[in-house]
């Protein structure tokens, strides 16, 4: 057998990636991409090695059809161990589709969702299920059909490893889109285009192809080949960027605004924080409090002792509470409501329309990064886009709207 450094066979965006797996880094691996980004033939490439390091392992490949398999992700790894260099070590079976370790007798099955008797029914013929692969994410159901058969894979043993690979669909409605904002700890996220690949894996053709659609349909471009959530036509806000931001960011912040909506139940109370930097006409949204059946008091309380809030800090919200505002400064809060004013609401989605940005972080601002990824103009009866701005899910963005008040209501901004 020849030995192959698994380094050569990965691209330099994936390197991370696959140190973390192997030292178990995270249990779930959520990883998206557009075309050419190298994240199926990534995990196709790992797993045969964790099944060699770990010899009471086997694993479990899925896509929703189960009639797609045979000619994508089962290829796909028979191409992985050939790459390898382990092809004569493992035995490709098609009834039904298993490759099969020979050293050990360990197993990489390939099963469809669309027999959900076959996955509860299979069985390892020794240790334990541990490692599963969900291919194209997004033609599955939902989370709740991954959960399900997460549940009868995940058992009998201590470690697990989840993958689940995907082109993102265009409406950031889709469940996928949605529950990649879903921050939880034992989760890694990876994003990758054809653009972090070396150029001669993929060929000039490829390449050419690529540039072909960037320079007629970027909209195309941006959706099939760096594999952004580009929208259904419908949405308000295309100039979202959700992505970490850093604690060296946030220190040199130093235009910080924050904005109230009031609520109990089921409206939320809503506070945010933002950072506006006005020479790249740049908003960032970097912290946020969410609380429902929450006195003002008690949000007071909260928002000093776990969101660092002083007296001192400005805080603008809706003056459509009165008594809330006066119980704030009551507490000792510099507390003003917002202005508001006919036609504020549409201009002061108009400013948020046109700026370069709005950066979201999506672990400290969940609410926030939903609401405005979600958020669409109103449709008429037959589904056509109208102007108007739908009042519902918008708690997080109208107390932006309150944060940055002193900002838009300025002539010429």
């Amino acid at each position: 057998m020849t030995q192959i450094r698994l380094s050569a066979l990965l691209g330099p965006a994936w390197r991370a990636v696959a140190r973390d797996v192997f030292d178990h880094g995270h249990t779930h691996y959520s990883l998206s991409g557009g075309r050419g980004s190298l994240k199926s033939s990534t995990v196709s490439l790992l797993v045969p090695l964790l099944l060699a390091r770990n010899p009471e392992l086997h694993a479990l490949v899925l896509r929703k059809v189960g009639a797609t398999l045979r000619d994508s992700v089962y290829s796909q790894y028979l191409w992985a161990i050939g790459e390898l260099g382990m092809a004569d070590l493992w035995t490709a079976k098609v009834a039904p589709l298993e490759l099969i370790y020979k050293p050990t007798g360990q197993k990489i099955m390939f099963r469809g969702a669309d027999d959900p008797m076959k996955i509860k029914s299979i069985k390892a013929p020794f240790g334990y299920i541990a490692v599963t692969h969900f291919e194209e994410l997004d033609q599955f159901a939902g989370r709740a059909e991954i959960r399900n058969i997460l549940q009868s894979t995940m058992r009998g043993g201590a470690v697990f490893w989840n993958f689940e690979t995907y082109n993102p669909p265009a409406t950031r409605d889709s469940w996928v889109n949605r529950d990649a904002l879903e921050e939880r700890p034992d989760r890694l996220r990876h994003h990758s285009t054809y653009l972090d690949a070396p150029p001669d894996w993929l060929g000039p053709q490829f390449i050419a192809e690529a540039e072909h659609v960037r320079d007629t349909d970027e909209r195309a471009y941006r959706h099939d080949y760096l594999g952004e959530a580009t929208g259904s036509g419908g949405e308000v806000f295309d100039n979202l960027e959700i992505r970490a931001i850093s604690d060296d960011e946030i220190a040199a912040f130093d235009r910080i605004l924050m904005g109230i909506d009031w609520g109990w139940y089921p409206d939320p109370f809503q506070w945010v924080k933002v950072h506006w930097d006005p020479a790249r006409r740049v908003l960032y949204l970097l912290d946020e409090y969410r609380a429902n059946k929450q006195g003002n008091a008690q949000t007071w309380q909260a928002l000093k002792e776990q969101k660092g809030v002083r007296e001192f800090d400005l805080i603008t919200a809706d003056s459509a509470e009165e008594k809330s505002i006066q119980d704030y400064r009551a507490y000792g809060s510099m507390c003003r409501g917002a202005i508001k004013g006919p036609d504020s609401r549409r201009y002061s989605f108009k400013w948020l329309q046109g700026l370069k940005a709005i950066v979201i972080d999506p672990a400290r601002c969940p609410n926030a990064a939903r609401e405005f990824s979600q958020y669409e103009y109103a449709r008429g009866p037959d589904g056509e886009v109208l102007s108007s701005y739908p009042d519902g899910d918008d708690h997080a963005i109208d107390a932006v709207r309150y944060a940055t008040e002193s900002i838009w209501r300025r002539k010429g901004l």
